[in-house]
């Protein structure tokens, strides 16, 4: 029997994690049941497992990984990243207001604010079919604001945007009655995208206000997307829905996240982030 783990359970608006420092103690996702620990009947129960480990680039302060509760590893997630930032400063691991995060995708900049909550710099979206990955139909442009794809016989029309992840966001008049289990299950394994995908459900309400719903690739529908968000705001803004450059409120099922994005930059985000628990197990 090996040393108990260590871990956090945290969430983000309701989108739920273990936090295991990797740093401090041994931990080898690769011999961990992480779909038996995600199962909410039967296990702790959580979207996402976050591991901080030590960061193989000198110019970050930590290596941040993703395990879906499926356990597959993923390259970002955003409530995690503020999760993550909120986690590394309450266990003294850094004593930075501000810091440089490795990811799969590349370096993140979370920022511990003072009034508790968490501004995450994601980086810029990457917008053509080859960055997603997306296989468009023929005829379809490398550049086009909208694609299309077949859902049981219905053209299902969205964009795409990888925020460190994959991302399509449909438009939909009303994110309560949206088919968001129904075509985001679907679309999240279509052929045309051949690592799968987060589905976003975005609502316009005004161009600084929205409703959002995600069906996350891994995990099904979530209280709370923050790279789905983010994805649903360059998403809006590229097709003038949304202001470029000012803040957006993202209403998800979990709660708010304040995004922004100028159109060519860096897209910003802001939320809370939150302790639950500690615990421990053994495997």
């Amino acid at each position: 029997m090996t040393a108990p783990l260590k871990f956090t359970k945290m969430h983000g608006l309701g989108n739920d994690f273990i936090v295991i420092d990797g740093i401090s103690q041994p931990f080898d996702p690769a011999a961990a049941p992480i779909a038996a620990w995600a199962d909410r009947h039967t296990g702790i129960g959580f979207d996402q497992l976050l591991l901080v480990e030590k960061p193989s680039s000198p110019d970050a302060d930590f290596r941040y990984r993703i395990f879906n509760a499926d356990g597959g590893e993923v390259e970002q997630c955003g409530n995690g990243a503020r999760c993550f930032a909120r986690f590394v400063a309450d266990r003294g691991l850094t004593g930075k207001r501000e810091i440089r995060v490795e990811t799969a995708k590349g370096i993140i900049v979370p920022k511990l604010e003072d009034n508790g909550l968490v501004t995450v710099n994601m980086g810029k979206p990457r917008l053509r079919p080859s960055e997603i990955p997306f296989l468009p139909q023929e005829g379809e442009a490398d550049d086009a604001l909208e694609y299309a794809a077949q859902i049981g016989g219905e053209t299902v029309r969205f964009g795409v945007v990888n925020m460190g992840n994959p991302h399509a966001v449909l438009q939909t008049a009303d994110t309560a009655s949206a088919p968001v289990g129904r075509i985001g299950a679907a679309l999240e394994l279509h052929p045309q995208f051949p690592e799968k995908a987060n589905i976003g459900f975005m609502q316009v309400l005004d161009n600084r206000h929205i409703r959002l719903r995600v069906f996350e690739r891994g995990v099904g529908e979530t209280q709370a997307c923050g790279t789905g968000a983010c994805a649903a705001v360059v998403q809006g803004v590229r097709l003038g829905l949304l202001d470029a450059g000012a803040p957006v409120e993202v209403a998800l099922p979990g709660g708010r996240l304040s995004v922004s994005w100028d159109g060519s930059g860096d897209v910003m985000m802001t939320g809370p982030a939150q302790t639950v628990f500690d615990g421990e197990l053994v495997y």
